[in-house]
Order: C-alpha cells, then sequence, then structure tokens
C-alpha cells in the first residue's frame, strides 16, 4: 500500500497493482492471473481494470466504504428492472493484506465516458438516460439506504450549498437564483423513491449513440427523484435536455416543482465539481458546462 498521491486529495488509502493482485490472489485466486491495466480515480473510489471484461472497485476513503457495501447489497436487486447495463459486483471482496474495507468484482461496461463527450453529441441517447431513471424511481423498500446530501429536501442543505455558492463561480448570480428557488419550492410529499444519487456524466457510458452503462451506484439511496433529474442541466445542452425532460414527463409526469429542486440541485453540483480541476477537470468541465446551462434561464 502506498501514500495517497498528491494530485488525488480525497484518497486515504491507495491501491497499487500489487496490493491489488494480491488481494486477488487471495480471495479470488481463479481471477489473480488476469491483467491488471487502466487505474482510474473517481470521487470516492478507484478502478483498476481487470482482463477485457472485469474490472476492481476500491473505496479510497472510510466514507466511501458504505457506498460499495450499498452497491454489493441493492444493485443485484435493481438491475433486473433497469433498461440499460449497471455494474451489478460478480465478486465481493474483504479487507485483507492491510486494505481496510470492503471491494467489488464488477463487470467492465465498454464505451466512452460522456464526460469526454460534446454535449451537442448527446441527444441521440437522451431518451434512453430518461428511460433508465424513469424505471428507478420507483417506491424503495423501508429498509432502503438514506442519505443526508442525495434525495432530500434542498432546505435541508441550503447552510451548505449557500455557502458553496461564491461570486468567483462561473453565472454564480444564476446559480444562486436556482438554489434559492429549489429551497423555495414545495418539498417532495411522495414516497421515498430509489435515487441513482449521482447520474453525471462521469457516470454514463455510451457507444455508437446509444447509452450502454450507468455506472458508480455508491450514492444510491431513497428520497426525492429531483436530485437525479439534475442531469438534465449536468448532462445536455437545450435540445438534448428537451428530449430528457419529454420522456421523463411521459413516463412519470413529475409537477413542476419537482424541477424546480432538479435545477436547484443542478446549481448545487457546480461547485462540487468545479472543486479540484486539475485532478478531475473532466469533472470541471462538466460543473462549467452545468453552469453555461442554467444560465440561459
Amino acid at each position: 500500500m502506498t501514500a495517497p498521491s498528491p494530485r488525488h486529495p480525497k484518497i486515504e488509502v491507495d491501491v497499487t497493482a500489487d496490493l491489488a493482485r494480491a488481494l486477488l490472489a487471495e480471495q479470488h485466486p481463479d481471477l489473480a492471473h488476469l491483467r491488471l491495466h487502466g487505474r482510474t480515480f473517481g470521487w470516492d473510489n478507484l478502478t483498476w481494470r481487470l482482463g477485457d471484461h472485469l474490472a476492481l472497485r476500491f473505496p479510497v476513503r472510510e466514507m466511501s466504504a458504505l457506498l460499495v457495501e450499498h452497491e454489493q447489497r441493492w444493485l443485484p436487486v435493481l438491475a433486473p428492472r433497469l433498461p440499460v447495463p449497471v455494474p451489478v459486483p460478480v465478486r465481493d471482496g474483504a479487507p485483507g493484506l492491510g486494505y481496510p474495507w470492503v471491494w467489488s468484482v464488477v463487470p467492465w461496461l465498454g464505451g466512452e465516458v460522456v464526460a469526454a463527450t460534446e454535449p451537442s453529441t448527446r441527444t441521440t441517447w437522451a431518451a434512453e438516460l430518461a428511460g433508465a431513471l424513469a424505471s428507478l424511481h420507483v417506491p424503495a423498500p423501508a429498509d432502503a439506504p438514506v442519505s443526508l446530501h442525495r434525495g432530500v429536501a434542498p432546505a435541508t442543505r441550503d447552510d451548505v450549498v449557500s455557502g458553496r455558492l461564491t461570486a468567483d463561480l462561473p453565472h454564480a448570480d444564476a446559480l444562486r437564483t436556482a438554489w434559492r428557488a429549489g429551497v423555495a419550492a414545495p418539498p417532495w410529499r411522495g414516497p421515498a423513491l430509489w435515487v441513482h444519487g449521482d447520474p453525471h456524466p462521469g457516470n454514463l457510458v455510451t457507444a455508437d449513440g446509444h447509452l450502454t452503462g450507468l455506472l458508480d451506484f455508491g450514492d444510491l439511496c431513497s428520497g426525492d427523484p429531483a436530485s437525479d433529474l439534475a442531469t438534465a442541466w449536468m448532462t445536455f445542452d437545450t435540445a438534448g435536455r428537451a428530449a430528457f425532460v419529454a420522456r421523463t414527463q411521459a413516463a412519470r409526469a413529475w409537477d413542476d416543482a419537482t424541477w424546480v429542486r432538479a435545477r436547484a440541485w443542478a446549481a448545487a453540483m457546480v461547485p462540487v465539481l468545479l472543486a479540484h480541476p486539475e485532478e478531475y477537470p473532466l469533472m470541471a468541465a462538466v460543473g462549467r458546462h452545468a453552469a453555461d446551462e442554467l444560465a440561459l434561464g
């Protein structure tokens, strides 16, 4: 195990190729011969590709470990109802060899990460994402995870988000206006629905004009679907957003207040996405795009 990379400030525990292979050899020896390559970092997890068809998903900080447990518990339940591939764990990993948390072996979902594509090219599959989220947004069981950050009323996060919406952000006035409108909007009064928690362009994969993967269910929780619908501004331009909203409304017919809250959550994500532009340049680009779209009115 090595020290955290200075270019990834959120990482508390790194996972080298040697450590990953040793964990495989100890816990899943039939997979240990496969090639490890293509290591990537997200907000909460580190991913190693394993051969051509698998990947290893490791939490890199203590608060992320529970998120992987949620994926292991609930993705096998949710995947059959979703019309898009999701990384259902095929093996579970346990702490060991100095690595302190659970981890997963997941299928590798091929395609291009949407954050690396031009927004103008995304309209072709906007309705597919809307359909996938509509399929997910159904009542969750009583023992579903809950979150303090996703699926909640904007008013519960007002102090934190308002403090982040500083004047140096792009289109700061538009972001503040969108957030205040969401705080003032009527809250969700329906049943607690399943919520992906983070369907931004870094967690979407496409190929040949179709959505081929919905990734990273670590923030999976139950509550208000508005925080998921914020992807309308984070992911799409005007044309794509229109297609996304139209398909969503055909499937779920959310009220106006839900879309006002969704817009507020898009504004709330901008400073988060822009927080580490050198370490996560694609996410910073998503943040700038979302700010531009929100400024359109």
